[in-house]
């Protein structure tokens, strides 16, 4: 069936049943997307809205810092009260309010903030993982990206984790290191993930300025010891797991030994699950050479092992054994440089038209950059679990960071040098002559 269309010259035009009108040449004519779109209906977001977008700032912060704060906490809380309930028709537990399961919960959590419980200083970098993601996520999802919004988000979440703090006893007198906790996790957190929505071009800009003032050879080495670190973390989490499965027979037999049924298996597990990423800077501290002590007077290391006695920790059956050690494994710093290769790689991409001494200058930076970061996370993965038996463990972090820093800046120098185009037309002058004196010899 066909219509007629008024144009602009008064006359009719012919179309199609609601098809395009022909051009000249017979073929149709191509629409844009504005012409393609109907009108009245906006166009898909490129993300999914928030409910307090056009709303105000400071209410989407402490929405942002509410939602990380209830959300962690109750995946922490939630199997102690199930495992409270599950038992509470023993008559071991008569008389035992459900609020002490709440109390266990939270006070773990307040520990992933670096809050000591008693004698317990050794923070399980698992729960600190998980609130600082929870900020991420939240910060993303529910948060305006504007400073005030950042600022009202990172001040409610330190206000609630110190609120949390004094509802719990055992951690009552620690409200100020528990303020100093929420700032560090919910800043990073909430900071990175208000940065990563995609209208965060406003808090993007308050940090562009500040970076570009340093000088190239700074900023490429800060990028490419921030990507050292990670190399490294990798190569920890991976011979991690690899200890993990070697002691899967002797973390059997501690579960087994302890008979924690289904309700103390879960809160076990939770546990254990918090303190893997502290296994993990343990198998840093084992391949830069210093090592970690689980007990006083013992040490891990690739040179040997030294135990001790140990509590019936599941988690402890995965330290590395005597067969494990020696050998090939003391080559384990040589993965270190390879690390620093990597961030040479970063240091040459991002290096352009350098003088001659700044690859160097890169290479320095990115160990020093990584070296600050090994040092934070060993530090943290380090502490007492209690007395006697676990009143020291972990690594001393300061050497594990030093020798860390090295064999990153040697692989870093090393790959931005061979990277660098004057370097590389150097060494070519300095070997063309002995290839001709060599010839003329001949």
């Amino acid at each position: 069936m066909s219509s007629t269309r008024p144009t602009s010259g008064g006359g009719a035009r012919p179309t199609s049943g609601g098809g395009a009108p022909p051009t000249s040449g017979g073929a149709t004519r191509p629409t844009s997307s504005a012409a393609r779109r109907v009108i009245g209906v906006a166009p898909a977001p490129s993300r999914e809205p928030s409910p307090l977008d056009g709303g105000l700032p400071w209410a989407s912060g402490l929405l942002a810092a509410a939602q990380a704060a209830v959300l962690s906490l109750a995946v922490i809380v939630v199997p102690a009260v199930a495992v409270f309930v599950a038992t509470s028709a023993d008559p071991a537990n008569a008389g035992v309010l459900w609020t002490r399961a709440v109390e266990i919960g939270a006070g773990l959590w307040l520990l992933g903030h670096g809050v000591p419980l008693g004698d317990v200083t050794l923070v399980p970098l698992g729960v600190t993982a998980l609130a600082g993601y929870a900020c991420y996520a939240s910060a993303r999802r529910s948060l305006r990206p504007a400073p005030w919004a950042l600022a009202t988000a990172v001040a409610a979440y330190v206000v609630l984790v110190v609120a949390v703090a004094l509802l719990v006893p055992s951690a009552a007198a620690q409200a100020p290191r528990a303020g100093l906790g929420g700032l560090l996790v919910g800043g990073l957190g909430l900071g990175l993930g208000a940065l990563r929505r995609d209208d965060a071009e406003a808090l993007l800009g308050l940090l562009r300025g500040p970076w570009r003032l340093l000088p190239g050879w700074l900023r490429a080495g800060a990028a490419a010891g921030v990507a050292g670190a990670a190399a490294l973390a990798v190569l920890a989490a991976m011979t991690a797991a690899g200890w993990v499965l070697a002691g899967r027979g002797a973390i059997v037999e501690v579960v087994r030994g302890l008979e924690p049924g289904l309700g103390g298996g879960a809160v076990l597990a939770v546990t254990e699950l918090g303190y893997v990423p502290n296994l993990a800077a343990w198998a840093l501290a084992w391949l830069a050479g210093p090592g970690f002590a689980v007990g006083a007077g013992t040490r891990w290391a690739t040179s040997g092992v030294v135990a001790g006695p140990l509590p019936a920790i599941p988690l402890l059956g995965a330290l590395p054994t005597d067969a494990m050690t020696g050998g090939t494994a003391r080559l384990s710093p040589v993965l270190l440089v390879i690390a620093g290769l990597l961030a040479g790689g970063v240091v040459h991409r991002r290096l352009r038209a350098a003088r001659a001494w700044e690859p160097a200058a890169a290479g320095l930076a990115a160990g020093a950059v990584c070296g600050l970061l090994v040092a934070a996370g060993v530090g943290a993965a380090s502490g007492a679990a209690g007395t006697g038996l676990l009143a020291q463990i972990g690594a001393s972090a300061w050497p594990v960071a030093g020798l860390a820093a090295a064999g990153v800046t040697i692989g870093a120098v090393l790959a931005a040098l061979v990277g660098d185009p004057l370097v590389r037309t150097g060494l070519r002058a300095a070997l063309r002559p002995r290839a001709g004196v060599t010839a003329s010899g001949a």
